[in-house]
């Protein structure tokens, strides 16, 4: 490596050229502190290692996730990836495409890898028709896994989830406080965990704070995506809401386009609540006051876990649930039936 490059490391590390070059030569004599700081530099900068220096990976981990239009996923993956890494594990990122490689197929090829361990985040194990045995498999054979944003009685491992009952509770507080008493909800198919638990918090919600005990009618299925949401609030405006809580912010943003394809403003004639505070959403017009999934913990622990469950720990079968907060920025106000 020539003298500029040694002079730019060495002013990165904050140490002297000597002990750069000492470093790098693999020499005795040097402070582990100094060293992991003059390794860290090269990696800022983007030299490669040389190959004598770079880690062994404690193992590989797979990360199972959907697919990566949905930007919550990704930045799930991210943190998951960062936390993997620090601990010294090579995480392989699976992610389905509609239309790609199903989990089975994935799982199957991460067990041929020989991976340590698998974390599945809104996998099959959210959908209450799938067949649960595909887990079962999995722990029979001692793999460790962590299952994220879903649950299953049938399965001995742990879950991560977010309480989606109070994420349904903040929104409809929030709207209610607000002065909204036409509320809906605009979520996934029936069959998902936390699509059946959002339900459930909306009713309690709505029994409590509204008296409302029949709800039915105000909550309208559709898909997780943009289009979704503006079906299923297009439906739910056309009934006379005008305030509604989406189990995304992709379907939110959908429900802000449904409002305006019938020149309704947002949050003027109705009010939209999100799910996740993806990345972003500070900067939609207008900006998304939404419910945040606490994804940094959640990661942190899906990791904690899995890395727990390596080192011998039996894995447990147990739910912990991260809570959700209300982010509350420029798409909900008062509504117009509210100011009469």
């Amino acid at each position: 490596m020539h003298n500029t490059r040694l002079a730019d490391i060495a002013a990165q590390a904050g140490v002297s050229e000597a002990t750069v070059s000492r470093v790098l030569n693999g020499k005795a004599g040097v402070a582990p502190a100094t060293r992991q700081a003059v390794l860290t530099a090269l990696d800022l900068m983007g030299y490669e290692r040389p190959q004598r220096l770079r880690q062994r990976s404690n193992g590989l981990v797979g990360l199972v996730i959907p697919e990566l239009g949905n930007p919550i996923f990704p930045a799930f993956a991210q943190a998951m990836e960062k936390s993997l890494i620090q601990h010294g594990y090579t995480p392989i990122l699976c992610t389905q495409e509609p239309g790609g490689a199903p989990e089975d197929e994935f799982t199957e090829m991460l067990l041929d890898r020989g991976v340590s361990g698998i974390v599945f985040v809104s996998g099959l194990h959210a959908d209450t028709t799938a067949r649960m045995d595909r887990y079962t498999r999995l722990t029979d054979r001692g793999l460790p896994i962590v299952l994220v944003d879903g649950y299953s009685d049938a399965i001995p491992a742990p879950f991560i989830s977010p309480d989606d009952r109070l994420a349904a509770r903040l929104a409809v507080q929030h709207l209610v406080d607000l002065g909204h008493e036409r509320i809906g909800l605009a979520l996934g198919q029936r069959r998902f965990v936390p699509v059946i638990r959002k339900i459930e918090g909306f009713r309690q919600a709505m029994a409590q704070l509204l008296g409302l005990s029949d709800v039915e009618n105000l909550v309208q299925h559709s898909l997780f995506s943009v289009e979704g949401g503006q079906a299923a609030a297009g439906a739910l405006i056309e009934r006379g809401c005008t305030g509604i809580f989406c189990a995304s912010d992709l379907m939110a943003l959908g429900a802000i386009r449904a409002a305006r394809e019938r020149g309704l403003s947002v949050p003027g004639d109705v009010s939209v609540v999100g799910f996740d505070d993806s990345p972003l959403m500070a900067f939609t017009d207008p900006p998304l006051t939404t419910v945040r999934k606490p994804i940094g913990a959640m990661a942190a622990a899906a990791v904690q876990t899995l890395l727990e469950e390596i080192g011998g720990t039996p894995g447990k079968h147990v739910e912990l649930v991260y809570q959700p907060e209300l982010v509350v920025r420029g798409s909900t106000s008062s509504g117009p039936l509210v100011n009469r």
